[in-house]
């Protein structure tokens, strides 16, 4: 794999995504090139899987899982998956108050807070 492609792959995977050689590009894949050369491209990832990813991001920049967080937190994580467009997902507000071990309606009390 060419230097420049494991440079992106974390990039890559954070995104749901994957890298792939140049001999492998497919239709709706975004060429990568180094200096000039095309060296692979990039495919992005579907919808499958969006919300973990969403998710995942934030326990990131949370730096913890996120039932380890206090009220306040947990709102913020609600506020900041409410910016990436999480609740535009089908079923979001059910997957995300389980991943918060919040109610429903809890979700929605914190939609409504910051509104």
């Amino acid at each position: 794999m060419h230097p420049f492609l494991e440079g992106v792959s974390p990039l890559a995977v954070a995104l749901g995504g994957d890298v792939v050689g140049p001999g492998e590009l497919a239709d709706g894949d975004i060429p990568l090139h180094f200096c000039g050369e095309l060296v692979g491209g990039y495919r992005p990832a579907g919808l499958q899987g969006a919300l973990d990813r969403l998710i995942n991001q934030i326990e990131r920049e949370f730096g913890c899982a996120l039932t380890d967080l206090d009220r306040q937190r947990k709102q913020d994580v609600v506020r900041r998956l409410d910016e990436l467009g999480a609740f535009t997902l089908r079923k979001a507000v059910e997957d995300i108050a389980d991943r918060l071990q919040v109610s429903r309606f809890t979700i929605y009390n914190y939609l409504n807070a910051h509104d």
